[in-house]
């Protein structure tokens, strides 16, 4: 049953994924209760973040670089099972051992300015008014579809990473594969095994990348990052700038001409995609391996993009609003980032709310 009063509360933490959850974890820390001092919103309908949407052959030993949340370690998961199910269970497990009260599902529509300097937060589930916002939606809800001339005329069945659950509807079918990032390679060798003929194209050269990547190399692709967040543009990937790692099944694919890439093609036609110089590829299904974009359209009322398009940030705060923090967002996209991104925007909120009364 819906509640339209107005909550008050210190804190709102919108989106309960690895972001989120770390905020939670440190507000808890630093003394303040859920429901009385903070509240969690997520529109999922259950514990697992953006894990929970992710194709059933995506199993936990295929993830890389999942860090566990802060205060308890993610251990003795089973490598095979599927990492929804494995991170879901372990993030449910995480909501109950701290106590988070996470409210879900809950749609946020819009962040607004409130009465007497706070904000006000409208949701399907009634409105908060709050102090501070933690924004913590990820990208999930915004994949990237590019458009391209004659997409619309296209015969065959066009799907976007978010909407693929595995390579069975794949099977006898010509598939044309675009996007260079990981989820694009690794779909890509799933299909290849089922499919009649797969094609992957790519805007840039993949950067294929040999050896560990060190700490160093982390520090230098978060700095890239970082910079064009601090310039107010839209945030790039961590993994967009960090190549793909090289495994055994990479080196198996590029040996069998699976990974042999192509250029983006300059059209859609009926039947497949083409090129300006001749050349054509016939395709049954277009899959889009192009990314996502960050969640962010609810906090348009409170004007803090840029003219570049992107959030200007200050560690984890916006630049045009100290109340508002984005956790996940750019450099703390990973989920190491969002760890220390969610201890640092708790250690600003703190500030915030000891420097600035709240309203009698």
């Amino acid at each position: 049953m819906n509640d339209f009063r107005v909550r008050d509360v210190d804190v709102v933490v919108i989106g309960a994924g690895q972001a989120g959850l770390s905020v939670a974890y440190h507000l808890r820390r630093a003394g303040l209760a859920p429901d009385r001092d903070f509240a969690v919103l997520d529109h999922a309908p259950r514990p697992g973040g953006a894990w929970q949407f992710r194709w059933p052959g995506l199993t936990y030993g295929k993830v890389h670089g999942m860090h566990s949340l802060p205060g308890m370690e993610l251990t003795d998961a089973d490598g095979s099972r599927p990492s929804s199910e494995v991170v879901g269970d372990y993030f449910a497990a995480y909501e109950d051992a701290f106590e988070l009260r996470v409210r879900r599902p809950v749609e946020v529509a819009a962040v607004r300015e409130g009465a007497a300097g706070r904000l006000r937060v409208e949701t399907s589930q009634g409105v908060w008014s709050t102090r501070a916002v933690v924004n913590a939606t990820g990208t999930w809800d915004r994949p990237f579809w590019p458009r391209y001339p004659g997409q619309e005329t296209f015969l065959g069945r066009q799907l976007h990473t978010s909407g693929y659950r595995g390579p069975q509807e794949f099977t006898g079918r010509r598939v044309v594969v675009v996007g260079g990032g990981a989820s694009g390679t690794q779909h890509l060798m799933e299909i290849a095994e089922v499919a009649e003929a797969t094609t992957w194209v790519t805007r840039r050269p993949p950067v294929f990348r040999e050896g560990p990547f060190d700490a160093e190399q982390g520090r230098a692709a978060v700095a890239r990052v970082e910079e064009r967040v601090r310039e107010g543009l839209p945030p790039q990937s961590v993994v967009a700038v960090t190549g793909l790692p090289v495994n055994d099944a990479i080196r198996a694919a590029r040996a069998e001409g699976v990974l042999d890439r192509l250029p983006v093609f300059d059209r859609i036609t009926p039947d497949g995609v083409a090129w300006d110089d001749g050349r054509t590829v016939a395709a049954d299904r277009i899959l889009w391996a192009t990314g996502f974009r960050a969640a962010i359209d609810h906090l348009s009322p409170l004007k803090l993009r840029e003219p570049g398009g992107g959030i200007r940030m200050e560690g984890t705060r916006a630049a045009r609003d100290e109340r508002i923090h984005l956790v996940g967002y750019g450099p703390s996209a990973s989920t190491i980032g969002a760890n220390r991104a969610g201890r640092a925007a708790v250690r600003d909120i703190r500030r915030l709310l000891e420097r600035v009364p709240a309203p009698v």
